[in-house]
This record gives structure tokens, sequence and C-alpha cells, in this order.
């Protein structure tokens, strides 16, 4: 009946770069945001499937394609 609105979370798109990033030894995977002028990388999940990647996507209202780095 009443279904739950989701809401986007805002993020700075000019300076932000949502990116994946995986350990080479351990495959471990993690996805946030990287900093175009200081490189620095903001950690906001972990990855354990591709569920948890959709919501990531869908919470933050990504349309790019999401690059990975090791």
């Amino acid at each position: 009946m009443f279904k739950k609105k989701s809401k986007t979370i805002e993020w700075d798109r000019e300076n932000l770069i949502p990116i994946i990033r995986k350990s080479i030894c351990t495959g471990e995977a993690v996805v946030g945001f990287k900093n175009k002028n200081t490189r620095e990388f903001m950690e906001i999940m972990l990855i354990t499937d591709y569920t948890d990647l959709e919501k990531f996507v869908k919470m933050y209202g990504i349309e790019e394609e999401i690059k990975t780095e090791y």
C-alpha cells in the first residue's frame, strides 16, 4: 500500500568520481568516490555481490559506468 520512496544522496559530481577498488591479492572490492583534485579515495561500502553494487548506484543516482582500480 505505502511504498518507501528511495531518495538519492547528493554528491559533488564536479570533483568526485565513483570508483570500485579491488585488491589484487584477495579480490576484495569496495566502492566509493575518488577526488579528482587530491586523488583521495573515500570508501563507502564493501561489495560482496552484484546487489551491493546496484544498491550503491541507486543510493547515489549514478548513471555513468563505474571504473575499477587495482
